[in-house]
This record gives structure tokens, C-alpha cells and sequence, in this order.
């Protein structure tokens, strides 16, 4: 159902003028879909429950996004809930559908709330949408009760009452209260002044780490070299297969291209790096963990 071009007067009049689907007749549409994929009975039954989703859409306004935009997520998990239902289950639709209209509507919600990504967990979708309801709750409850809550107390209670760990509260709590802060706005109202973006950490590798870097991969492969030099050329083969693939080889495979047991492949494995160990020993003391 494409709503563009639509406001949301227009669609919640449409909306209102729909039919009302009594249990037989929503039935008899959902089988029609769902045994003959018939489209005539899908946009009936949408159609009758736009009203639904349209009503669920409005309470989620105070989040700030445009309605029109609100009641297409809406709509979209109308038809969600409608592609996916299963009349068998003796569950009415509207009843099913509720869920899927929520999560539809609660997803773009928390997708552009910020340009920060606000939670994706269960936890922090719940504290997203419950938060600031739950606490004003707890302040009313302690107020007739003549007590005070403190910022802290008042994050416990709420973690309690929410079941979520109070660290997710406090870190959803910094998270409502700020606001999206471009990198690139200036520290001063000068114009010459730095962006703020340039007072972030380089994390990227420093240049000398880089060279120092590729110094020791390139000392290192030297001695690897002639520890290899040191193998005869079936040693060679059964440490380049098991160690320097992608891909290592087992020692069933090898054993079976090589006419030895596994057994017997293991032993001239282990001899190998026996006599390169010896070898990186003898080039350098730092690098004969490496074989270990």
C-alpha cells in the first residue's frame, strides 16, 4: 500500500470509512491469502485495520517524526502481520497484528531518533520506550509516599522496575539527554578555530610503528627461510602443507599422498621443527617461539 502523496488527514479519513470485519469475514480473508494468495482479500483486510495502525502510529509522535512517515512503518507492519498470519491458530487478526505494527513503528523510531544509533538490544529498546513514563511513575508513587529520590535512587528503580542492569539506564539516560553535535562544528566561534574532529586520537598506526613493523616481518621471514633450508624435502612438503596454507592439510591426507601413517606423519613433523628451532635458536633468541 504506497502512501506517498498522502497526509495523514487524507489516510486517517480513508481509514475511518473502511469497513468493520466482523470474526467470520476475517477469516474468510486470511484463508483466501493464505491458501490462494488472493490480493483482492489482502487490501480488504489491510484496508479494514489501517484505522489500527493509523491509532498506534499517533502515540509515538512525541518522538518527533513526521506522522505521514510514522503511519507508513505502520502500514508496512500491517502487512507483515497479514502475510504471516495463520488463521488456523484462532487468534484474531487485529490481535496479531498489534505486534508487528508496534515493531515496525518502535524500529524506524529508534533508526532516526539520532544519528547515533540509540540501542538495538531488547534492554534498551525496552528503557528507549518506558523510561521517562517510568520514572515520572516511581517520582509520583514516592512523592505520596512524602519521599524524595535522588538522581541515583531513581535509576534504580528503574533498572528494578524495567529488569534491566543499571548501567544500561545510565547509559540510555546520557543518551536522551544529549543531543547530535557535528565533528566538524569549530571549538570557537572563530572562524579559523579547530574542528572538533581534529581533536580526536589517530588510532591508525604511526608511521615508524610501520616501518619498524615491516623490518621484523622482513627479519623474520629471512630467518624462516634458512631454518627451511635445513629440512630435506619431504620435511619441507609436510611442514609448508600443515603450517603455510590457507587451508592446513590433515595428517590423514598427507599421510595417504605420502604412503605413511598418520603416526609416521606426525613424527617427521615434529622432527622438522625440532631441526628449525634449532636453527631459528641459532639466528636469534627472540623468534624460536614461533614454532611453538
Amino acid at each position: 500500500m504506497a502512501l506517498d502523496g498522502y497526509t495523514d488527514q487524507t489516510m486517517s479519513r480513508q481509514a475511518m470509512r473502511a469497513e468493520l470485519l466482523d470474526a467470520q469475514t476475517e477469516l474468510r480473508l486470511a484463508y483466501a491469502w493464505r491458501d490462494r494468495r488472493d490480493e483482492r482479500a489482502l487490501h480488504r483486510l489491510i484496508t479494514a485495520y489501517m484505522r489500527l495502525a493509523i491509532s498506534m502510529a499517533s502515540k509515538y509522535r512525541r518522538y518527533g517524526a513526521p506522522m505521514n512517515d510514522l503511519i507508513q512503518e505502520a502500514s508496512l507492519g500491517l502487512m507483515k502481520a497479514a502475510d504471516k498470519f495463520d488463521p488456523d491458530r484462532g487468534v484474531r487478526f487485529s490481535t496479531y497484528a498489534v505486534w508487528w505494527i508496534k515493531a515496525s513503528i518502535q524500529d524506524y523510531v529508534m533508526r532516526n531518533w539520532s544519528l547515533v544509533r540509540t540501542g538495538s538490544t531488547s534492554s534498551q529498546k525496552a528503557l528507549f520506550f518506558n523510561m521517562r513514563r517510568v520514572q515520572a511513575r516511581l517520582e509520583r508513587e514516592a512523592s505520596q509516599r512524602g519521599e524524595q529520590l535522588d538522581a541515583h535512587q531513581l535509576r534504580e528503580l528503574v533498572a528494578h522496575d524495567v529488569g534491566v542492569p543499571l548501567s544500561d539506564v545510565e547509559m540510555m539516560e546520557g543518551r536522551l539527554s544529549g543531543s547530535d553535535f557535528s565533528l566538524n562544528a569549530t571549538q570557537s566561534a572563530d572562524d579559523e578555530g579547530r574542528e572538533w574532529i581534529d581533536a580526536l586520537e589517530d588510532d591508525s598506526a604511526q608511521a615508524s610503528e610501520v616501518v619498524e613493523g615491516s623490518l621484523d616481518a622482513e627479519r623474520l621471514r629471512g630467518w624462516l627461510v634458512v631454518a627451511m633450508q635445513q629440512l630435506n624435502a619431504r620435511e619441507r612438503f609436510i611442514v609448508t602443507e600443515r603450517k603455510l596454507r590457507d587451508v592446513p592439510r590433515t595428517l590423514e591426507s598427507l599421510g595417504e599422498e605420502l604412503k605413511l601413517s598418520k603416526e609416521r606423519v606426525r613424527q617427521l613433523e615434529a622432527a622438522a621443527f625440532a631441526k628449525m628451532r634449532r636453527s631459528l635458536e641459532a639466528q636469534s633468541r627472540e623468534v624460536h617461539h614461533f614454532l611453538l
